[in-house]
């Protein structure tokens, strides 16, 4: 099958840091289905600057064929770019706001990935005049909607339920080469936390360091870096700062780890929750947000409120529980896990979009 993937999120060379390589994974994975995948990145210009992105000129880089605009809205696509062209039985999957309306303006079926951006548009003031009217409508357009998850998809149907016969899932997925199945027991003497993210606001990690903070036998971790970094610092100074380490090391310290922790909020999705998973880890992340709803409460780990004293308790209640109920909640996640690999992930986006069409 001839796939045409339009995004801004998508890496246009592998050692671009600052681009999330979640799409770039679905891709890989269509391509080793047998499928042949073509990328179009719709870059607005002025974004890349605010967002400090790296900058490419409007030219093909291998299978990513990078357009730059100035404005998210104001073009013509067939005026711009009159040699767009594409095999008709082309299967087109947009994401993001700037790649849904790219889609929309070509005038072919397709199919839109709804990301938490999407709904800052349907549901900001800033963008309520122009913006939301473009999206609401190019979503109208499309023939099926892959909301990135659960919690995405429920808050668009509260917005749109018309939308309901057309919507689905299209969680991420890990590969299956970094699941883990052989566990240290976790020991109470000293248990311990890890937690991951950019030091961003968002993140709350300091709601994490709070929370830990003069609890007996328990050692947190923070791996990251960022503006705020002296400031978490200082809020507890037996905390570890590892600074920001690369991935294979990041999943070494967290099989090292019994809990992870990422009460952050407005996450798309959050990938560093399965990998934590996939290492052993009983993983916590904020009600509601992320991938709540792939973590079940009490089951395969635990759903908190973003404030340090929710967070602080059920810390305790992990410290208290017996040995059969921490391998059960491991047992569980391992579980869960297993569905969620990068292979299965992808294969069940296209079955998904194959049973709406």
């Amino acid at each position: 099958m001839n796939i045409l993937f339009i995004t801004d999120l998508y890496p246009v060379k592998d050692n671009e840091k600052t681009t999330p390589k979640t799409l770039l994974n679905f891709v890989k994975e269509w391509e080793k289905q047998g499928h042949k995948v073509d990328v179009i990145k719709p870059n607005f210009i002025l974004n890349s600057f605010l967002r400090g992105k790296p900058f490419y000129k409007t030219d093909q880089y291998g299978k990513v064929l990078n357009i730059n605009y100035w404005t998210p809205f104001w073009f013509d696509v067939k005026r711009k770019h009159p040699a767009l062209t594409y095999p008709p039985d082309s299967l087109v999957i947009a994401h993001m706001p700037s790649g849904i309306l790219f889609a929309d303006k070509l005038g072919l079926p397709f199919v839109a990935g709804v990301h938490n951006s999407d709904l800052e548009v349907l549901t900001s003031p800033l963008y309520k005049f122009h913006f939301k009217k473009r999206l609401k409508k190019a979503l109208d357009n499309a023939k099926a909607i892959a909301c990135r998850s659960f919690v995405i998809k429920d808050k668009l149907l509260k917005l749109y339920p018309e939308f309901e016969n057309k919507t689905f899932i299209a969680p991420s997925g890990i590969k299956k080469e970094i699941i883990q199945s052989d566990f240290s027991p976790i020991t109470t003497n000293k248990i311990k936390v890890l937690t991951c993210a950019n030091f961003k606001k968002r993140k709350n990690i300091d709601k994490v360091i709070e929370a830990c903070k003069g609890l007996e036998n328990f050692e947190l971790t923070v791996i990251g870096d960022g503006k705020g970094r002296k400031k978490l610092e200082k809020l507890d100074k037996n905390v570890k700062f590892t600074g920001y380490l690369e991935h294979d090391k990041v999943l070494s310290k967290m099989r090292e780890s019994d809990i992870f922790i990422l009460p952050s909020i407005g996450e798309t999705f959050g990938m560093v929750y399965l990998e934590a998973m996939a290492q052993g880890c009983i993983t916590i992340c904020t009600k509601d947000d992320g991938i709540s709803g792939i973590i079940k409460d009490g089951k395969n780990g635990f759903l908190t409120l973003p404030i340090s004293n929710e967070i602080r308790k059920i810390l305790l209640n992990i410290k208290n529980m017996d040995d059969d109920r921490l391998k059960v909640l491991r047992y569980n996640s391992l579980q869960t896990i297993e569905e969620y690999t990068s292979e299965k992930c992808a294969c069940e986006y296209l079955q998904q979009i194959f049973k709406i069409l």
